[in-house]
């Protein structure tokens, strides 16, 4: 009787690490491509800060970036467990702008203000809750995928007047997230620039702690490229080529600070240079490239620089932001979200109950 028992056991064992070693339908949000849309104007002013992005500074890399060594071992780039919404504080037409996201109940709810402007952008900020409009829904997607960045209209209009899909993306890859896709919108124009408020907030309510000095860098980073996208706002390819120019720059930084190498500004303005060459649009950046290079080095000398994880991650977003040149790099989440992405969801979830309810009947 006992051997039959433990017969039961052994098989009900190897059922169970089968089924649960093959991934589950809907477990995670796969990120397919989806179409292009133009890149929004850059032309319309900014109602989303009041200051300039964060000046963490712009001095020559004299000083020793192993200073951060200790904060560097830690695991600097994270992603979420599940998706999230947040409001800008001064945000309103919250049900439309449900839809636009493509939000519904399974997403956690939180509002960026003021002060986790201040906290994640730029402390000396003063800016406030009325002036934090846009808004954002950010999503778990497959390890390895990197991120992908949808730049909504709404009500037909485009709204983020002034901040890319391309910069969203890489810009955030420094600060420390990954693996995830953000959708940005807001329910009147503003700049943009202060929407990745929201997903540093995400990241930590979701119990990851971004590095302050990385969130920082990487606004810089937002802030350096305004101009060269500016100025060459009649091409659409351009902010996809800039900003895998920058990734690239970012990994080999990473790559040196790995094998311990120590960068002047000479070395970082040089690998800019050969990444902007390299991607065929250092003539169209030439002119606009110091205040990139002075976040550069700044990137240098934050912890994220030395981050083990980085340099792979980097790959997965800089690949992302060579594809697509458009406004929507994946939408893949409203087919989630949508009747027949539910259904899909409750049907695999019904399979597996019952699979549960078989395996305990043989434990009997």
């Amino acid at each position: 009787m006992e051997s039959k028992k433990l017969k039961r056991c052994l098989v009900c064992s190897a059922v169970v690490v089968t089924v649960l070693a093959a991934p589950l339908a809907g477990s995670l949000v796969h990120a397919d491509n989806a179409g292009e849309q133009p890149v929004a104007s850059s032309s319309s002013s900014d109602n989303n800060s009041s200051t300039s992005q964060s000046q963490v500074g712009s001095s020559d890399t004299s000083s020793d970036p192993d200073a951060n060594s200790q904060s560097s071992s830690i695991t600097q780039t994270h992603t979420l467990s599940k998706p999230y919404v947040v409001y800008g504080a001064g945000a309103s037409d919250k049900d439309e702008l449900n839809d636009v996201l493509a939000v519904n109940s399974g997403f956690k709810s939180l509002t960026a203000t003021a002060n986790d402007y201040k906290q994640f952008i730029n402390p000396a900020g003063t800016t406030s809750d009325a002036a934090m409009i846009s808004s954002v829904a950010i999503v778990p997607t497959d390890p390895g995928s990197g991120i992908k960045v949808n730049v909504q209209k709404f009500n037909g209009k485009n709204v983020i007047t002034k901040v890319t899909a391309q910069q969203y993306a890489m810009v955030a890859q420094m600060a420390g997230v990954t693996d995830v896709t953000i959708t940005v919108s807001a329910n009147t124009p503003v700049s943009g620039e202060s929407a990745l408020t929201g997903v540093y907030e995400a990241i930590q309510a979701d119990g990851n702690q971004l590095n302050s000095q990385n969130t920082q860098v990487a606004n810089q980073m937002l802030d350096a490229t305004q101009s060269a996208i500016q100025a060459n706002n009649g091409d659409n390819s351009y902010p996809s080529k800039l900003m895998a120019a920058v990734g690239d720059a970012t990994k080999a930084i990473n790559d040196k600070r790995q094998d311990g190498d120590k960068l002047s500004r000479s070395d970082i303005e040089k690998i800019l240079n050969h990444r902007l060459f390299f991607r065929g649009c250092y003539s169209t950046t030439k002119d606009h490239e110091q205040p990139i290079i002075n976040a550069l080095i700044q990137f240098n000398q934050a912890p994220i620089s030395k981050s083990k994880d980085y340099s792979s991650h980097v790959d997965d977003t800089i690949k992302n932001v060579k594809k697509n040149s458009g406004q929507v790099m994946n939408q893949a989440k409203k087919f989630a979200n949508s009747a027949q992405g539910q259904q899909a969801q409750q049907e695999a979830q019904s399979w597996f109950d019952k699979l549960m309810e078989w395996v305990q009947g043989l434990m009997k």
